[in-house]
């Protein structure tokens, strides 16, 4: 032992590694010698956390715009009277409302106005498309059904016949059977954004599998020297763990907040589209919630990543 104090075997081993062997043996995390949110690792995780809360946003969005006008047009019937004469086409459509609303299971019925009519084609044929056209362009009239159940081809069936028996310029279609293109077309979308935070939850987990490799190999020397000394397999990976769980829960909230500024954004720029089904996907107190588990989840997926793969690693190397 020399003057200071120190052993031969110590000064073999340099101030580096006897520090962190100090530090390890006092229950320390310094075996890895990085300060916290240093280092590409927390930044990789807050863009993957930000990605992660966005699609799965638009995947809460999707979904919740899909049930919700499934749910207003599962029962809607739309009978249309077309008749060139405006008279007779009055007519008809009041005598088809008259029979149709007899009929059991239905549970509402409307004439839509002529002026909601004029409005639902105003975008393709301009305003005062009433004026403008006269009887050149005949309208035609607008019978909105609501069934107390689904709209089933058998009661479709049953409408159109009651509808025909009055007159034959009546036409029967349900609402959701010309709206199920755009359905499926969101439910792909829905499953894309799925699809998209399940790619990126294994590209976090990769992520952090190379980091932990890359800080094994960097301290692969005071690993060996903590084993002669009796430290176990499960003290090192606790260090790597808790080192990485730091720096992922400051990377996941940096993320989150990106994310949740993004989600404002866009939210209050499809909110002046004025859509009923942009509208209908509005976020609600649970998709909120669901977002907020992001960078917890990260986190404890990080966390887990590393541990297994410094404990695969240290097998390996001894």
């Amino acid at each position: 032992m020399s003057r200071d104090g120190t052993t031969r075997r110590e000064r073999r081993l340099g101030p580096s590694m006897l520090h962190g062997m100090r530090r390890l043996g006092g229950g320390g995390a310094e075996l890895i010698p990085q300060g916290r949110m240093s280092g590409p690792m927390p930044w990789v995780i807050a863009i993957m956390v930000a990605l992660t809360a966005i699609a799965l946003a638009a995947g809460l969005s999707i979904g919740n715009a899909v049930s919700a006008a499934k749910a207003e047009i599962e029962g809607g019937v739309t009978i249309q009277i077309i008749e060139p004469r405006e008279d007779t086409r009055d007519r008809q459509t009041r005598d088809v409302a008259k029979a149709v609303q007899q009929l059991p299971g239905v549970s509402g019925l409307r004439i839509v106005p002529r002026e909601e009519l004029d409005s639902l084609i105003e975008p393709w044929l301009g305003s005062g498309i009433a004026e403008a056209t006269g009887s050149a362009i005949p309208v035609p009239a607008l019978i909105d059904v609501r069934l107390a159940t689904g709209a089933t081809p058998q009661r479709v069936e049953t409408i159109r016949t009651a509808a025909r028996k009055v007159t034959q310029a009546a036409r029967v279609d349900a609402q959701s059977s010309w709206l199920r293109p755009v359905f499926e077309a969101m439910v792909s979308l829905q499953i894309l954004a799925i699809a998209l935070v399940a790619l990126l939850t294994l590209a976090l987990a990769a992520a952090v599998l190379l980091a932990a490799r890359s800080a094994l190999g960097a301290n692969r020397d005071v690993i060996e020297i903590v084993h002669l000394l009796g430290g176990t397999d499960k003290q090192v990976a606790r260090v790597f763990q808790r080192s990485i769980g730091f720096d992922a829960a400051g990377g996941g909230a940096v993320g989150l907040a990106l994310a949740l500024v993004v989600i404002v954004l866009l939210a209050r720029r499809f909110e002046g589209l004025g859509a009923g089904l942009v509208d209908n996907g509005a976020l609600v107190w649970s998709d909120w919630l669901l977002l907020a588990l992001v960078p917890i989840l990260a986190t404890l997926l990080a966390m887990i990543t590393a541990r297994f793969t410094v404990l695969h690693a240290l097998r390996k190397m001894l």
